[in-house]
């Protein structure tokens, strides 16, 4: 063979190795994700029962394969008060010591075997109350649950690390309440890594929870905020400007201050230009996003611009269960919309990293010793092929 046939076979190797990854190399690549709902991803099986042991039955169905089917029709349905149903029942099943430790660690292990090596999970310690918890008797079973996730992970060859965040209600009075708790748990170190307020946007902005973020910034504790996905670019800039967050929940709405002209000249406006500027995440969620109405399909999703435009982007699931997804079909869905190879999957993964509440150093370690060394070696696969 010629140096020239040399060089182009090595050409064509190469271009093999950037090409869209497999189902089973997506699956493999180390991820990142920072925005899931503990109540939002749990295993049909389990829902089943825990409804049982717990004695709930208002279930739509008792079959897990049913069960799931039906979380996904109402997720799917259009209908918000079908959707916020899902939720009702997930959350009715989560009400003891026992029931949040399964679920935790479940979620621990799904995760790892879907690849994740980090994970920011949150979960709303006031909504798990009923069955007489205290919200300090919530967090712990979830601290522990996880915990024990982690271990099985690392019996069953996976390794993972999970943070939880912990979450207000924006229509209720609790949120400085729950900051403190956040803060309190934060500094007795027990996984604890941040705080969110989640709900309805319309007619419940952020600033109706001041109070709570002031006490999280004198205490200099980390937040991020749902906001720009069922409400505008107004919600955005209040989470910003008047509330301080550090991250957007979703904020996918941020692409309503974007103009992309017919020549294909694009033109950002100032809260755009901020956004980008100062390197704010993005926790986008696309299979949620196409529930919500966010956008029409994949390949119109925001996040192809928003990538090219160099926005601090990352991918994330939302609800696992009710939008039947994971961190591995989220990327699938992309590779197919937007041709994403593995350096792509990488750049989004390292965003993450660099956006998680955990500290730098930690950060930098899990990006240096884990997450690009895992990504070379499936970029390298073609060698020995």
């Amino acid at each position: 063979m010629t140096s020239q046939n040399t060089a182009k076979s090595a050409a064509g190797n190469a271009a093999k190795a950037g090409k869209a990854p497999t189902a089973d190399r997506i699956r493999r690549a180390p991820k990142v994700l920072l925005h899931d709902h503990l109540d939002g991803g749990l295993r049909p099986g389990t829902v089943v029962d825990l409804a049982r042991e717990h004695g709930y039955r208002d279930l739509p169905e008792t079959d897990p394969d049913l069960l799931g089917a039906w979380f996904r029709q109402a997720a799917d349905s259009g209908s918000l008060e079908r959707y916020l149903e899902t939720f009702s029942h997930t959350v009715g099943v989560m009400q003891t010591r026992d029931a949040l430790v399964r679920v935790a660690a479940e979620c621990a292990e799904d995760l790892a075997e879907d690849g994740v090596v980090y994970a920011e999970v949150r979960y709303a310690p006031e909504q798990h109350l009923e069955g007489g918890l205290t919200l300090e008797e919530v967090v712990e079973a979830v601290n522990d649950g996880f915990r024990e996730g982690e271990r099985r992970a690392r019996e069953n060859g996976h390794r993972i690390r999970v943070g939880a965040l912990l979450t207000a209600m924006r229509h209720a009075a609790r949120s400085l309440e729950i900051a403190e708790l956040a803060n309190r748990y934060r500094d007795l170190g027990g996984g604890v890594v941040g705080f969110d307020i989640a709900g309805a946007e319309a007619g419940y902005p952020p600033t109706r929870h001041l109070d709570a973020f002031e006490y999280l910034k004198r205490e200099n504790n980390h937040f991020t905020i749902h906001a720009g996905e069922a409400f505008g670019l107004p919600s955005i800039w209040q989470a910003l400007q008047w509330c301080g967050a550090d991250r957007l929940g979703h904020g996918v709405r941020i692409i309503d201050d974007i103009q992309v002209h017919e020549d294909g000249t694009v033109k950002l406006g100032r809260l755009a230009s901020y956004v980008r500027d100062k390197r704010i995440p993005l926790e986008l969620c696309p299979s949620s996003n196409l529930q919500t109405g966010a956008a029409d399909s994949y390949a119109e999703h925001p996040i192809g611009l928003l990538r090219r435009l160099h926005f601090r982007v990352t991918v994330n699931t939302d609800n696992r269960l009710m939008s039947h997804t994971g961190m591995s079909r989220e990327f699938e869905h992309l590779v197919d919309a937007f041709g994403y190879t593995l350096d792509d999957m990488q750049w989004f993964s390292v965003n993450a990293m660099k956006s998680a509440f955990i500290p730098f150093d930690e950060r930098l370690a899990m990006i240096n010793d884990v997450i690009k060394p895992g990504y070379a070696e499936l970029k390298s696969e073609w060698l020995f092929q």
